[in-house]
């Protein structure tokens, strides 16, 4: 789907990712309804938009509340006359330690936001789309969605769980109007950590002889995400670490369990 003219529902629009896809679509020519917990996160989403801010509306929503998310479309067709795709975003990665160490309020906040808040966006915003000439739902899973990664297993399941609904999804709307893609970023440069709440846990020794990552900026992530989904693409693999694991992956799971693991050894603790 083409996105220049068309309405995209953008979730976590206030940072990252997300703003970086707002601002993307926005100069591709869309209308965006951005979508974020943080209000002042938004409005500097709005300064950097500039004189595209008058084809942007900013809906502060926490999409883990399933009511409030309900609201929205009536809010954003009131706005821009209807909606033509939705990109869920928005997401946070745990407390870097064991699921032995994980608290279980921890556990339900990951799951609520990047499982449930996915899902409620899906189910509210739908219907609307499948009365569309063509829509689309691209969902943000994780290279963790596919790669199981020590110290962060509950956010990996939630991120597996949002890849193989968004499969399914594929599948049960390949006969409508609605195409379907998943999203695995990488290591991107974005602040998850910080706005996630858990910083603190993931400092690493300067010392260590842990290979860099080569992060990819947000900006070049959303013209990999956006290409991806002008050319209807089933799944999109965002930076060379994400498209490298998922070859390993796939040709040996323990193989490339193994090392991740040793790769991410350092920011756990003893």
């Amino acid at each position: 789907m083409k996105t220049q003219n068309k309405i995209i529902v953008v979730t976590g629009g206030g940072n990252g990712i997300g703003r970086e896809l707002v601002l993307h679509l926005l100069n591709k020519g869309a209308r965006v309804a951005a979508l974020d917990i943080s209000e002042a996160g938004l409005k500097e989403t709005a300064e950097l938009a500039g004189d595209k801010k008058d084809k942007l509306s900013l809906h502060v929503v926490n999409i883990t509340d399933r009511a409030a998310v309900e609201a929205l479309p009536e809010q954003v067709i009131a706005k821009h006359g209807a909606v033509d795709g939705v990109i869920n975003v928005a997401g946070i990665i745990q407390p870097f330690v064991r699921i032995n160490d994980l608290d279980y309020a921890a556990i339900e906040r990951v799951m609520n936001v990047n499982f449930y808040g996915t899902l409620y966006m899906i189910k509210t915003f739908l219907p609307h789309l499948l009365k569309r000439p063509e829509a689309h739902i691209a969902n943000v899973s994780s290279m963790g969605g596919f790669l199981p990664v020590p110290g962060q297993g509950i956010y990996g399941a939630s991120k597996a769980a949002v890849k193989l609904m968004t499969e399914a999804l594929h599948s049960e709307l390949s006969n409508t109007n609605v195409k379907v893609t998943v999203i695995f970023p990488g290591a991107i440069g974005t602040n998850i950590a910080n706005n996630s709440g858990v910083g603190d846990s993931l400092k690493v020794d300067a010392s260590s002889n842990q290979r860099a990552m080569k992060v990819l900026p947000p900006s070049k992530a959303a013209e990999i995400i956006v290409d991806g989904i002008e050319r209807d693409e089933y799944e999109i693999l965002v930076g060379r670490d994400s498209a490298f694991m998922n070859f390993i992956y796939r040709l040996s799971s323990k193989r490339a369990a193994r090392f991740i693991s040793k790769q991410m050894a350092s920011l756990l603790p003893e």
